[in-house]
C-alpha cells in the first residue's frame, strides 16, 4: 500500500505545489515579513544575509520532499474531496508545521520563540492548504 501510494502521485500536482511554495516563500519572507523575521531572530540591527545556493534551493528540495510525503498520505488515507484535502492541509499545517516551528524556536538561539512561530505560521499554514488543494485538484 505504501509504495503504490507513491506510484500514484501526480507529478503535475507536485510540480505545481513546489512552484507555488518557492514563489510564495520568496514573496512572504523577501517582501512581506523580512523585518518581522529579523526581529524574531534578534537580528534587527544586523544587515540581512545575501541568499546563496543553499538558502535558495535547500528549502525548495525540503519542500518537495514534504509535498511528495503529503501526496502519498493523501493517497493512503483516500482523500476524496477538496474539503477533505483542505482539512488535511489544516491538520498538517497546525499539527506538524506550526508545532515544528515552535519546537525549533524553543532554544537559546531564538530570543523570541513565540514571535518566531507567529511570523512563520501564516507561511506554513497557507502553504499547507494550497499544497493539499493543488495535490487534490491535479491528481
Amino acid at each position: 500500500m505504501v509504495f503504490s501510494a507513491f506510484a500514484q502521485i501526480s507529478l503535475w500536482g507536485v510540480l505545481a505545489a513546489a512552484a507555488f511554495g518557492f514563489v510564495f516563500a520568496g514573496v512572504y519572507f523577501g517582501v512581506l515579513a523580512p523585518k518581522h523575521y529579523a526581529v524574531a531572530l534578534g537580528r534587527e540591527a544586523t544587515p540581512a544575509a545575501k541568499p546563496n545556493m543553499l538558502t535558495l534551493f535547500g528549502p525548495f528540495v525540503c519542500n518537495v520532499i514534504m509535498i511528495v510525503t503529503t501526496a502519498a498520505i493523501m493517497r493512503m488515507i483516500g482523500i476524496a474531496t477538496l474539503t477533505d484535502a483542505l482539512a488535511l492541509g489544516l491538520v498538517i499545517g497546525v499539527g506538524y508545521f506550526l508545532a515544528m516551528c515552535m519546537t525549533v524556536a524553543i532554544n537559546p538561539n531564538f530570543p523570541r520563540p513565540f514571535f518566531y512561530t507567529a511570523v512563520n505560521a501564516p507561511y506554513f499554514l497557507i502553504s499547507s492548504l494550497v499544497t493539499t488543494a493543488l495535490l487534490y485538484l491535479l491528481r
